[in-house]
Order: C-alpha cells, then sequence, then structure tokens
C-alpha cells in the first residue's frame, strides 16, 4: 500500500492564507487585500503558468513590483513547482543579461518594471504580466478552477535562486532546493527561534518597500503572515522627503526591515526633527555589521525597538540580537546574537579546525534551509558548501554565553608589505570615534608597500571628523600597516541594488583622491 507524498513548500502559507480567509494581509495604498483574495490570487496565477507550460524545474525569473500580486506570484510560481530567480529592480543590464542566461523559459513583470530597455534585454522570452500589460497575457486574469492549488516542486529539484549582491561582479545564484525551503522557519509558528519569536509579536503591520526578490524583504513578510499581521506596501516617497521616517509615520507602520546606512540617515533625522515614530515596535537591522556605537545611538534615539539580525544568502538567518538582550547586558551590543538550537556555528582556524571561545577564526555554520551550491559556479560552490557545512568567509568568535562577534570578511583584507590587514577592525576603530557614524575600508594599490589602506567616512551629524585624530586612532590601537593612507568624507555610502554598501564603486573613486584627506 502507497501513501501519498505530503505536499511541500509553498503548502504552509497556502495553508495560512486558508485559515485567514477574510484576514487583511495586505494594505497597498486605498486597497485592503484579504487572505481569500491572495489565495485566489494564487490560484489563478497557478493556472496562468501552467497553461504557459511552466511547471517542475522551469526556470522563471521575477522581476515585480511591491503589491499582494507579486505576492501571490512567487507563492504562485513555487505552486507550479518552477526554478523561481528573483531579480531586484535596478540591475545594470549585463548583471541582467547575466541572470536570464541561467535557462531561464519566462519572465513575471508588471507595470511597474516593463520599460522599453526591459523589453530589448529579454527579447527571445516569453513575457508573462501579472496584472495588465501591454502585448503579455495577464496571469491573474487566468480562471483559476475548483480545485485549490496543490503544490507541485519535488524535494530535490533548485525551487529557489537567490542572488548575492553582484559588488565584486557578476551576482552568484545561490540554489535553495525544495526540501530545504520546506525547513524553513517563517511560515511554522513552532520552529520559530526565540529572536524570531520576541521579533513576530510586533509584526501587526510591517512595512514592505523596495523588492520582493529581497530574501530578508519576502521571508518577514511570510512571518508577518504567520504572524496574523499585515504587510503595509510603502507608497513611492514624495519629491523632496526622506523615505524613512516619512513611510514609518504615514503607514503607522509596527515594524519594517532596514539596512546600516538607511538607520543612520534615520538615526540622523530624528536627531535633527523628531518625528513621531509611536506606532514603531520593530526595527530589523540587517545586510552589514554595525558598530556598538552606532547600535547604542540608535537605541537612544529610537527607542528598545532595533533588532540586529546575521545572516547570508546562503544561509539565512544565523543570528539575531534583541533589544531586551542589549539592554540587560551592554557589552552584547559587540554581538550579532546566539544563533538558535536549529543553527550549528563553528569558529575554525586557518587548518579548518574549531577554536574555543573567545578566539577568532572564520565562521562555519549549518541551517535548516541553507543553499546547496552556486548556479554554474563548480569551483565556488566546493570552496563554500563544505562537508554539509556553509563556509561564510566571515571572520568572529563566540564569548562564553555563546553570543557571536563578527570581526570582518575573510576576503575583505588589505596586503601591505605582504601583511594581511582586515578591513573590519579598522572600520571598527575609525567608527569607534564619535564623530564618525560610517566608516569603510578599501585597498587600493601602492608602489611602496604593494597595497594600502584607504578609509571612506561619512561623519555623524553635525561633526567634522579630523582625519589625523583618526589615523593616529587606528595606528594606536591597530598598528602603521593599517593606519589609512588616505581619508575620504563622504556623505553618504554608495549602495549595491540589495542596499549594502558598494566597497567597489568606492574604490573606484580613488583616482580622483590622490593627496591624503
Amino acid at each position: 500500500m502507497t501513501t501519498d507524498p505530503v505536499p511541500g513548500y509553498p503548502q504552509a502559507i497556502l495553508d495560512l492564507l486558508a485559515g485567514g480567509r477574510d484576514r487583511p494581509v495586505f494594505e497597498h495604498g486605498s486597497r485592503t487585500v484579504h487572505a481569500d483574495e491572495v489565495t485566489e490570487l494564487v490560484a489563478r496565477i497557478a493556472a496562468g503558468l501552467r497553461a504557459a507550460h511552466i511547471g517542475p524545474g522551469t526556470g522563471v525569473a521575477v522581476l515585480l513590483g511591491v503589491s499582494p500580486e507579486a505576492f501571490a506570484a512567487v507563492v504562485a510560481a513555487h505552486v507550479v513547482g518552477a526554478r523561481v530567480a528573483g531579480v531586484r529592480p535596478g540591475l545594470p543590464h549585463e548583471h541582467l543579461r547575466h541572470l536570464l542566461g541561467h535557462r531561464i523559459s519566462a519572465v513575471l513583470v508588471d507595470r511597474s518594471t516593463v520599460t522599453p530597455q526591459l523589453r530589448a534585454v529579454t527579447a527571445g522570452l516569453t513575457l508573462l504580466g501579472v496584472g495588465p500589460v501591454d502585448g503579455t497575457p495577464d496571469l491573474t486574469a487566468t480562471p483559476a478552477g475548483g480545485a485549490p492549488p496543490l503544490p507541485a516542486g519535488r524535494p530535490d529539484d533548485v525551487g529557489r535562486v537567490v542572488y548575492t549582491s553582484g559588488s565584486t561582479g557578476n551576482p552568484k545564484g545561490c540554489l535553495q532546493t525544495y526540501a530545504s525551503l520546506d525547513a524553513a522557519w517563517a511560515a511554522h509558528p513552532d520552529r520559530w527561534p526565540p529572536a524570531v519569536r520576541d521579533l513576530a509579536g510586533h509584526l501587526d503591520r510591517y512595512l514592505v518597500f523596495g523588492s520582493l526578490a529581497s530574501q530578508v524583504m519576502l521571508e518577514y513578510g511570510i512571518l508577518t503572515l504567520a504572524a496574523g499581521g499585515t504587510m503595509v506596501i510603502a507608497e513611492p516617497p514624495r519629491a523632496g522627503v526622506p523615505f524613512l521616517p516619512e513611510a514609518l509615520v504615514r503607514h503607522r507602520a509596527s515594524a519594517s526591515v532596514i539596512t546600516v546606512p538607511r538607520l543612520a540617515k534615520l538615526v540622523a533625522a530624528q536627531r535633527a526633527a523628531p518625528a513621531d515614530l509611536g506606532a514603531l515596535r520593530a526595527l530589523l537591522v540587517s545586510g552589514s555589521p554595525l558598530h556598538p556605537a552606532r547600535l547604542a545611538e540608535a537605541l537612544h534615539v529610537l527607542g528598545p525597538v532595533v533588532y540586529h539580525g546575521y545572516g547570508q544568502t546562503e544561509t539565512g538567518m544565523i543570528a539575531m540580537l534583541t533589544p531586551a538582550e542589549m539592554l540587560a547586558v551592554p557589552a552584547r551590543l559587540a554581538s550579532v546574537g546566539r544563533p538558535p538550537a536549529v543553527v550549528d556555528v563553528q569558529v575554525r582556524d586557518a587548518d579548518g579546525r574549531p577554536v574555543v571561545s573567545g578566539v577568532e577564526g572564520e565562521i562555519f555554520v549549518r541551517t535548516p534551509s541553507q543553499a546547496s551550491g552556486y548556479w554554474d559556479e563548480p569551483t565556488e560552490t566546493t570552496e563554500v558548501f563544505t562537508g554539509g557545512w556553509v563556509r561564510t568567509r566571515d571572520r568572529g568568535r563566540l564569548d562564553d554565553d555563546g553570543y557571536l562577534h563578527l570581526l570582518g570578511r575573510s576576503r575583505d583584507v588589505v596586503i601591505v608589505n605582504a601583511d594581511l590587514r582586515y578591513a573590519g577592525p579598522i572600520e571598527r576603530v575609525l567608527a569607534s570615534c564619535a564623530d564618525v557614524a560610517e566608516a569603510y575600508v578599501v585597498a587600493a594599490p601602492d608602489e611602496d608597500t604593494g597595497e594600502a589602506v584607504h578609509a571612506f567616512v561619512v561623519p555623524a551629524a553635525g561633526r567634522q571628523p579630523d582625519p589625523d585624530v583618526l589615523r593616529t586612532l587606528v595606528r594606536q590601537q591597530l598598528g602603521e600597516p593599517s593606519t589609512p593612507r588616505t581619508i575620504t568624507f563622504i556623505a553618504e555610502a554608495p549602495v549595491t541594488a540589495a542596499g549594502k554598501p558598494d566597497k567597489r564603486r568606492l574604490a573606484g573613486t580613488l583616482h580622483a583622491h590622490d593627496a591624503p584627506g
């Protein structure tokens, strides 16, 4: 006697929607979209995808704005078992062509993303509209049929391709199987780690913006659905008005995700002209490390609402630090939290051997929903995915209480007279100065030393750092080879499409700054 296999991903999301029925799960401008309406959208779009011969193993690129229809389209593409590649809007055309070359059969688009340039880049591929789009079939208009959507994804098939930021070249596609997606925690309250459960209690009105191709934005949207909250879609910012805090106030957001550069801007704006953020209860900072002094300042200015998350595209969440943990033990501000029980973390030495608490090394992790490799990158896959572990290429240490401390990127180094100087410690020393809001270090060729350290500094609001003081600070704590050859003051750091500081662009400006800053 055989039994039918239990439906896999995204069945848990479909169950959450079915259980919600008339509960509002999206606010989009003047629209309120309920759970049963999203279920209907998923069914229609899935039927349209099947009619377009998209099923298990078919590559589908999702290039959509933020809307209930976009969320439903992502879920529907998984329902039919496709290999779903989320594409961030605004990618350079050469990066987009690179991504679309990964055996993509169809591209899902909407009115916000279709441009003449996009049509040119996608020539020869099938365009499918999510909503009315000139010259393309509208998937949302497909009759759904009577039966509820039934996931067709096979456990070992690649279900999702999540692309790295591409700040050091073409984006790498991280491959997650349907089994890996099914093992994720977001849609399953019984799997939530303690820090995530704490955060979930504040997701009444989760502000969504940017792109659902963002792994973090989408995962915490699913978490909001599971927590019984509403995803509130941010309207485009008004001309001349900073996106934050205006969007938080206008949409009465209780929670959102924020990058380190955006957090610095929000803190500065609140210092200059405080907005009423009384509804805000959780801001998850992700994407790059945050200096303890800047984290403490954010808690002081914004209140106990800042969560500091650490994860990677390859792994998902590794650790999270809650406001309560920071306030209870201020020394924890220097950490990124304690990894939950379902996440294994090892810090290893240069020979790959685990080290004891307090000793620095490279961080290796295992998470339930980690990727299994990179698209068409066998060498890189072998280097990063090793023995069931993911080599993060971040340096760090675990303290005696199990909290993880980040110390920089293993590859983010400056080789000065054949001596490796890690950028992370230099950035932390610079950022420890009260006059500095953000600090970024890059390497550049040097005739005398092979490479030299160059720093880019965003001054704290109303401050003007003294470059000589900063150099002395670094020299005293880390030595002469780590001392920046130049210090360039910038109003804000350029960011990648993922919202992370773009060091490649910073390094590209050095030819215009030949003299020390």
